[in-house]
């Protein structure tokens, strides 16, 4: 536990300490209007009270990936504490607020569109695609997960499929309705039944203060397949320390944020609450682990598990409310995001709601037919999810390289995203040589490929800077 409690104050102090050293390199500017009142069409670009941005911001990026994603990247051992304390901290918070502050100052511009702003049109126009492509991924995987849960609380005529209907015809009305009027109300509910099971479970962790592994007894690998830590635990926990999918979602609230002063605990903040999420989810599956073997895949058996044997049958009922929230909070937002990058390509005004229609249908026509996919094939579900955990890391990436081409031009500290750019590239490059949806490829082979990778993009770098910099 011991370990734990550090990891758990690293994060705090992380927020404090880096977090404004990040907030004084990109620099802060209270009297600069915020798109919220220079572009406000009362559709999403609305100004909202700070709380309740926040409360948005961290349930849009709190879907299944900081409480499915801990559990079973916790299966790796200790390594799983320290990289969603070290991703939170230097990359997943740097990257959300970064990515949040320069659409704030650019009218509150989709990612898509800033990635191509500084990595050039013809990178931006493929971002376009690959980000939609990913938000409908995001939409579809959402949908199912909480479905299931939701089957399981309710009586049997209540199956996963009338759930899935029912979640579905939500993420189509809070998509095309204003901000304010599905999303800006119902989130905070939302937020107290993730922040019940979170601080739930953490109580219980002090409460039975359980014999969890220690940095002093080694990172050893204790996955029961033998999957390599690098760099599967580091695409597995994703949401809990680094996620393309958070740069989708800064842009939202940078359309509605009334002051630059509020990106930090908005943006920044948002990213360390979910770190903090996934910690203590990590530690207690290592609980649920060493009591039960580590033959369970299933991450919502262990979050039953988990939660009514420490917070009993009404707790527990709470706790998984909170589960089935985060992921639709998610869902709902991927696919009003998609809407968005569409619109600004096209420049297609949304107050209109015949025009935001328009953009929706094929969107939701598409997301249909994954979701019965994944619901004819077995396996549809993990294979769908499996693509969407590599496209999430590789948009990451994307988004580091673009933040730190901006500090370049800047003539600001880049280093603060060129390192975590660097490390998610050999990440992803390696990932898709050794995962078994990809190359299938031995992981030392896999791992030098990667390591090449990554070295090839470093020189191209340090190329292109110096040319800058003459």
């Amino acid at each position: 536990m011991i370990t734990f409690i550090c990891c758990l104050v690293a994060l705090i102090v992380g927020y404090f300490v880096y977090g404004s050293f990040i907030e004084r390199i990109i620099g802060i500017d209270p009297s600069r209007k915020t798109p919220a009142y220079t572009q406000q069409d009362g559709v999403d670009y609305i100004p909202l009270p700070t709380w309740k941005v926040f409360m948005i911001q961290f349930l849009n990026i709190a879907g299944l990936g900081p409480i499915f994603g801990a559990i079973m990247g916790a299966k790796f051992g200790t390594a799983s504490f320290l990289w969603i304390v070290f991703g939170s901290i230097f990359a997943g918070a740097t990257h959300d607020f970064m990515a949040g502050m320069l659409s704030l100052r650019n009218k509150g511009e989709s990612l898509p569109e800033m990635i191509g702003r500084y990595l050039g049109n013809n990178f931006g126009q493929f971002m376009r695609a690959f980000t939609v492509i990913l938000m409908i991924l995001v939409g579809s995987v959402f949908v199912a997960g909480p479905a299931g849960l939701l089957a399981k609380l309710t009586p049997e005529h209540l199956d996963t499929t009338f759930w899935i209907i029912v979640v579905f015809i939500y993420y189509v009305l809070a998509t095309l309705l204003p901000i304010d009027k599905i999303i800006g109300k119902i989130y905070p509910l939302f937020a107290i039944a993730l922040l019940f099971m979170a601080v739930g479970i953490l109580l219980m962790l002090f409460v039975h203060y359980p014999p969890l592994p220690e940095i002093t007894d080694g990172m050893h690998n204790t996955d029961p397949q033998g999957l390599p830590i690098f760099p599967i635990m580091f695409v597995s926990i994703a949401c809990g320390a680094i996620s393309g999918f958070h740069a989708t979602q800064s842009p939202l609230m940078a359309r509605c944020l009334t002051n630059e002063k509020h990106a930090k605990p908005v943006f920044y903040g948002a990213m360390i609450t979910e770190g903090i999420v996934a910690l203590i989810w990590a530690a207690a599956a290592t609980y649920f682990y060493q009591n039960n073997g580590m033959s369970e895949n299933n991450a919502a058996v262990i979050v039953d598990s988990i939660t009514k044997e420490w917070l009993g049958t009404v707790g527990g009922i709470l706790a998984i409310l909170g589960v089935i929230a985060a992921p639709i909070t998610s869902g709902d937002t991927a696919f009003r995001s998609a809407r968005l990058i569409v619109a600004d390509f096209l420049h297609m005004e949304q107050k209109t709601v015949v025009k935001r229609l328009l953009i929706c249908l094929p969107l939701f026509l598409i997301a249909i037919g994954l979701l019965l996919y994944s619901l004819k094939d077995k396996d549809g579900f993990d294979m769908i999810w499996r693509y969407f955990a590599w496209s999430n890391q590789t948009l990451a990436v994307f988004t580091l390289w673009a933040l730190t081409v901006y500090l370049v031009n800047a003539k600001k500290i880049y280093w603060v995203t060129l390192i975590p750019a660097l490390f998610m590239t050999a990440v992803c490059s390696t990932y898709i040589f050794v995962a078994p949806e990809g190359l299938g490829m031995s992981p030392h082979i896999s791992q030098l490929i990667g390591i090449c990778i990554t070295l090839i993009v470093t020189v191209v770098f340090f190329v292109w800077k110096r040319r800058v910099s003459r």
